[in-house]
Order: structure tokens, then C-alpha cells, then sequence
């Protein structure tokens, strides 16, 4: 398995893959990579749905 963690991004692993949420549910996803949400604004969590695009970070002066 290998997880590629994307500075601007989600966080890339190879699949399939099954993702356990806080609540215990297990969701199985047999993609070849599965793209996992870094940034806590996608809709689809845990999985990315590249809200990270519409929100970047303005760079802070100094």
C-alpha cells in the first residue's frame, strides 16, 4: 500500500481500500487510488470532492 499526503490536497491511497469513520461504518472503495479528504470541506467525507480547489489559502504576510 502506499499513501502519497498532497500539500495542497487530499491525501492519495492506493486501493481498494476500506475506510472506517468515527462512527464505525466501514465504506469499501476498490478505485485503484482513492483520494481522501485533508481539508474538512468536502461534502463527501471521508472521501475528497476537491472542495480544497474552490478554497485556497491566502498566503499571510511576514
Amino acid at each position: 500500500m502506499r499513501v502519497t499526503v498532497l500539500a495542497e490536497g487530499p491525501i492519495l491511497v492506493e486501493g481498494p481500500v476500506e475506510v472506517i469513520g468515527p462512527d464505525g461504518v466501514v465504506r469499501l472503495c476498490e478505485r485503484p487510488v482513492v483520494a481522501l479528504c485533508a481539508c474538512r470541506r468536502s461534502r463527501h467525507r471521508p472521501f475528497c470532492d476537491t472542495s480544497h480547489r474552490r478554497h485556497r489559502a491566502v498566503p499571510r504576510p511576514g
